[in-house]
């Protein structure tokens, strides 16, 4: 699951840094306005790539899920100054 959130991170970003790349190399040769309008779809994309690499998957253990060992469970949330119910 975190491998395939990594490949699309990726990809999301390696599209990205295309888009610029393209806009400013190629594209503004002829039409500025398609470049500008690339590099804004561009702009687009970091935050959108971000979201869906830190995106929390159905079998990901989440920071404050139990880990299902007693002792491990017991010590985190001693740290954390939760009281456990019996």
């Amino acid at each position: 699951m975190l491998a395939r959130r990594k490949h699309v991170y990726f990809a999301m970003m390696g599209a990205c840094i295309a888009l610029f790349v393209l806009a400013w190399s190629v594209v503004r040769l002829w039409s500025v306005p398609a470049a500008v309008a690339m590099c804004v779809v561009a702009m687009v994309i970091p935050p959108f790539a971000a979201m869906v690499a830190n995106r929390r998957g159905p079998d990901d253990r989440w920071w404050d899920d139990p880990s299902g060992d007693e002792k491990s469970d017991e010590w985190w949330d001693e740290l954390d100054g939760k009281k456990r119910r019996p």
